[in-house]
This record gives C-alpha cells, structure tokens and sequence, in this order.
C-alpha cells in the first residue's frame, strides 16, 4: 500500500519503519529532511510539502507533538486538505484535542474526505518493536481500508466507534490514569525512602500485587531516576493532562487528581525538567517533601 506519513520523532521514525519493514511504499514529509536519510536507504521518498505527501497517495499518516503542528499541515496552503482528492483518508496517530479533532472530522468531510483517529498506547520501544495498542475511531470503509497499516505499526487493535473523536478521547483517559499512576507512585517510593526502604525493594512488592508492566516499567524509572533521554518527555505530559482537563470541562466531568498533576508538571517545568522523562515527576514530589 502507498502511503503518505508527517511526522517522524520519538514514535514516527520507528512507525514509519515498521511500514516499510511490511512491505508499504511511504512517501515522507519532515521538517527536519535529514530524519528521513534511513528511510530513504530503504526505499521512502521525501516530498517537499504535505499536500504532496497526501497527493502520493491520497491517504496520509500525520503523528505530530500537538494541536498547532497538526492543524498547520493539515489546513496551511499547502496542507494535507489540500492534497488529498476525494475519498482521500487522512489518519492522525496524534494525541490531540477532542475539539481539534471534530473540527478536522468536519473540515475532511466538506472536501469529500475522511478523517480517522488512530491514537497508539505505548513508548518508543514499544513502537519500534510494532507492539503499540492501537485505538481506532472513524468512518468504517476508511478505517478498514487503513487496517493494514494499523497491524504494520501494532500489536491490538481497538476499534471504538464511528466517530474520530472518540479515539482520542480514549487516549485521553489512558493518559490521566498514567499520570494519575506516576504520581501515586512517585509520593509512595518518597515516603518509604523516608523510612529507610530501597525503592527498588518496595516497588517489588508493588508488582506482586498490580502485576502490571505499566507499574513494572515506569516503577524501574522511578526508583533509578532514568529520566534522561526521555521515551515521552515531561512537557508533553503536562500537554496531555491539559488536554485530558478541557475534555472532561467539555462534559462536565471533574477531575480534580487531573488537577494536583498538572499543578505538579507546572513546577516540574519550572524547574528546568520539561526535557526529562514525564516519570521526572518524582522530582516534583520529592521537592515538595524539602519544602515541607
């Protein structure tokens, strides 16, 4: 399958492999072109805007940092509804605003186009090994049609309704119950520390009882303090919990933890960490403590 695909960071550069890797022609746009030189050794095309990237193939992958970057490609003169003919499939792999998502749901339909929402569960690693949770939403023709691209890049599929929003706001709510997961963990291991106990001894007990490769993985970061280089950096964090609080004042529905970790990844930044790993919030926590 020919293919389009923006974007080539921590997650894309390893998507668009596994693309490449299943036997899919990518053609490549990035600001940055020389991101693109190891997938041009393997066959990719660089193309010089994404209206030509969409034109490739009238179907075009977008997997961008957030709302600005995706509205830009996507609706800019030379952007991706511009390059697309109708019936054209644009798919955003992006964690985004559910009102960013509606708007370009509506946008793709004016010019005869389908938009579908295929958010990923799951860091670089996982991204390089084609093992992420994909969550899919959006026109069934369209996304079926897309569905080979999906097991390239994934290891579950999840299809969660008709409408693109609802990928993103799934992805939504995975993200606060990550953030929500990093905090809990970051005030226990500063609590136990306090006492005497090695975190790495009490996050073993922690994984006896949550067997859960999400407190196992992110537990290891915390009690080393691997934070650097970052699989999703801290900022980004903060993005997401923002996102996750617009979207829940959207329907009236609290959350106030939501609250505490932004207010907490604020600090963070603040404090010269935003590059760091988003479990860095342990420092915020642990600053607190001196505060106190």
């Amino acid at each position: 399958m020919k293919v389009g695909l923006i974007g080539l960071g921590n997650m894309g550069l390893p998507m668009a492999e596994n693309m490449i890797k299943a036997g899919h022609e990518l053609a490549i746009y990035n600001r940055t072109a020389a991101k693109a030189e190891s997938l041009v050794k393997k066959g990719a095309k660089v193309v010089e805007t994404p209206a030509q990237a969409a034109q490739e193939a009238n179907l075009v992958f977008t997997i961008l940092s957030n709302d600005k970057a995706l509205e830009e490609v996507t609706m800019s003169q030379d952007g991706i509804l511009a390059g697309l003919q109708k019936g054209g499939i644009h798919v955003s792999v992006s964690t985004i605003s559910v009102d960013l998502s509606e708007k370009l749901t509506s946008a793709h339909a004016a010019s005869g186009q389908h938009f579908v929402a295929a958010t990923v569960l799951g860091r670089p690693d996982a991204a390089a090994a084609a093992a992420l949770k994909v969550i899919v939403a959006g026109n069934k023709e369209a996304r079926e049609h897309v569905w080979p691209l999906f097991e390239a890049i994934g290891q579950t599929i999840f299809t969660v309704g008709d409408e693109p929003y609802l990928s993103n706001v799934a992805k939504l709510g995975n993200n606060f119950l990550l953030v929500s997961m990093l905090e809990a963990v970051s005030e226990a291991v500063v609590m136990v520390e306090q006492y005497g106990m090695q975190a790495e001894q009490f996050l073993e007990v922690v994984n006896s009882l949550f067997a859960s490769p999400v407190y196992k993985n992110y537990g290891n970061l915390i009690a080393k303090r691997d934070f650097d280089p970052a699989g999703f950096k801290l900022e980004l964090g903060l993005k997401d919990v923002n996102l996750a609080i617009d979207a829940a004042k959207k329907v009236s529905a609290p959350l106030p933890l939501g609250e505490l970790v932004k207010g907490h990844y604020e600090q963070g930044i603040e404090n010269g960490w935003g590059h760091l790993d988003w479990s860095a919030l342990l420092k915020t926590v642990e600053a607190l403590k001196k505060d106190n």
